[in-house]
C-alpha cells in the first residue's frame, strides 16, 4: 500500500463517476478549475450504462455518455481515478484534506483492451453490470462501452494456471497480478457528492418472493434484459430457462411509500414502468400486460406518454398494493385486492417485474464522512462548508433532472472553492 498526495488551489473533488459526477466534473473543468473525479466501480457511467433507454427522447445510454467520456478525456484539468473510494475528510471549505483508496485493477495503463487476456482465461465470475443474470470470463470489459477501455481482473476468481495463461497471453505487459491497493491524498477547496442510487433491495420484501422464482426480476434487470449489450442480446426472456414470457406484471412501489422500507416516493419509478412497457410491445405486440398501483406519477410532457398507454387493450392498469405473489415453475401469480372495485385479483404471469425504489449510494457511509443527510440518506448541501449534493445523492431524481442538479452542484463548488 503506497501514499501519494495531490493537490490545486481551488480544486474540486467530484465523488461519483455516473451522469452527475461526469456533468459536475465537465462544468467546473471547463471554466478552468482542476477536478478530481472518482468513481467506486471499474468504469464511469453509473446507472445510466446500464438502461436500455433513458427520457425525455427514449436515448439509448451512448447517446450522453460517449460525448461526455470523450470531453473528459480531452480534458487535462480532469484527472479520473476508477475503483476508488473515500475514506476520510478533514478540513473545511477552502481547505478540504481527502484520503481515498484505489483498489488494484491487476491491469495496467498499457492495455489495448484487444481480448487476448479473455479468450485463454477458462474461469468465471458473476455478472455485477447485469445483476446476476449470467457470468463474464474472470478477466474482462465491464461492458461494451466502458470508460476507461481497460480490462479488468477479479483475481479471487482465477486459479493459478489461469493467471499465468493470462499473463502469457497479453503481448503488451498490461497484467500485474502483483499490483497492490493505493491510498492517496487530495487537497481541494470543495466537494461534489455524486454518489448515485442502488436499486432497493428486493429481498427485503418477502411477500414479493424475490429470489425464489426466475419468473420475478426487478425493474433494472428489465432494463439490461432489453438491452442489445445484455445477457440476452436484447430479447427480453425468462432468466434461468430463457423462456419467451407469454404475459407480464408490473408491481409498482416495490418497497417505496412504505414505513417498514423506503418512505418516499422514488419518482422515476412509474415513467421507467411505462417504458419497459413500450420493449414488451416492441418484442411482444399481443402480450397481455398487468400493472399493479397506488398511484400513476407521470408528470407534466409524460401524461400523453400515459396515455397512449393506458389505450392499449392488452395492457391491464389495477388501482391496488400487492399483497403478496405465488412462485410457480413456470411464472407466479400475482395477488393484489383491487382498490376500485374492492374484489380480489389473482393474476398469473409469465415474467413479474418489481419496480424497486432508488436508495442513495451513500447512505451508510455518510457519517462516517460527515455527511449530513436527511431522514431518508440523502445527502444535504452545505454550500457553507463546501459539502455539496448532486442528482440521486441529493433526491430520487430522472437523468435529466440529475444533470440539471449536477450543473447548479458545480456552480456551487466553484464558488465554495475560492
Amino acid at each position: 500500500m503506497t501514499e501519494q498526495s495531490a493537490s490545486g488551489a481551488g480544486a474540486v473533488l467530484v465523488v461519483g463517476g455516473g451522469i452527475s459526477g461526469l456533468t459536475a466534473a465537465l462544468e467546473a473543468a471547463e471554466v478552468g478549475r482542476d477536478v478530481f473525479l472518482i468513481e467506486k466501480n471499474p468504469y464511469m457511467g453509473g446507472r445510466v450504462a446500464q438502461l436500455n433507454q433513458y427520457f425525455p427522447k427514449l436515448c439509448p445510454p451512448s447517446c450522453g455518455l460517449e460525448i461526455n467520456f470523450k470531453r473528459v478525456k480531452n480534458n487535462r484539468r480532469i484527472r479520473v481515478y476508477t475503483m476508488t473510494q473515500v475514506k476520510s475528510v478533514s478540513g473545511s471549505a477552502g481547505s478540504y484534506e481527502v484520503t481515498c483508496e484505489t483498489l488494484p485493477r491487476y491491469v495496467n495503463n498499457n492495455c489495448t483492451a484487444c481480448g487476448d487476456c479473455a479468450e485463454v482465461c477458462g474461469d468465471e465470475r458473476v455478472d455485477d453490470f447485469n445483476f446476476g443474470m449470467g457470468k463474464t470470463k474472470a478477466i474482462y470489459r465491464p461492458h461494451e462501452m466502458s470508460f476507461p477501455m481497460k480490462y479488468v481482473l477479479d483475481k479471487n476468481a482465477c486459479s493459478r494456471d489461469t493467471l499465468q495463461k493470462i499473463k502469457d497471453a497479453c503481448k503488451y505487459d498490461a497484467i500485474d497480478t502483483e499490483m497492490e491497493a493505493k491510498t492517496f491524498t487530495i487537497n481541494v477547496g470543495s466537494i461534489v457528492w455524486a454518489t448515485g442510487w442502488n436499486p432497493y433491495d428486493p429481498t427485503k420484501m418477502t411477500n414479493l418472493k424475490y429470489g425464489e422464482s426466475n419468473a420475478i426480476i426487478t425493474n433494472m434487470q428489465m432494463e439490461r434484459l432489453a438491452s442489445p449489450n445484455g445477457p440476452t442480446n436484447g430479447q427480453i426472456l425468462r432468466p434461468g430457462d430463457n423462456a419467451e414470457p407469454a404475459s407480464f406484471a408490473f408491481v409498482q412501489c416495490a418497497g417505496s411509500r412504505d414505513e417498514n422500507h423506503l418512505e418516499f416516493c422514488s419518482y422515476i419509478c412509474c415513467m421507467a414502468s411505462m417504458k419497459q412497457i413500450t420493449y414488451i410491445r416492441e418484442r411482444y405486440p399481443e402480450a397481455p400486460i398487468y400493472v399493479f398501483y397506488i398511484d400513476l406519477r407521470t408528470p407534466g410532457k409524460y401524461e400523453k406518454f400515459r396515455e397512449k398507454l393506458m389505450a392499449d387493450a392488452n395492457t391491464h392498469f389495477i388501482k391496488g398494493k400487492v399483497a403478496d405473489i405465488i412462485p410457480e415453475g413456470d411464472g407466479g401469480t400475482v395477488v393484489a385486492e383491487h382498490a376500485v372495485t374492492g374484489d380480489k385479483v389473482q393474476q398469473k404471469v409469465d415474467l413479474c417485474v418489481l419496480a424497486t425504489g432508488m436508495e442513495p449510494a451513500i447512505k451508510t457511509q455518510a457519517s462516517a464522512l460527515g455527511l449530513e443527510v436527511d431522514s431518508n440518506g440523502f445527502v444535504v448541501s452545505n454550500a457553507d462548508k463546501g459539502m455539496i449534493s448532486a442528482g440521486c445523492a441529493k433526491k430520487a431524481a430522472d437523468v435529466v433532472t440529475s444533470a440539471q442538479s449536477a450543473t447548479a452542484a458545480a456552480l456551487k463548488a466553484i464558488q465554495a472553492a475560492k
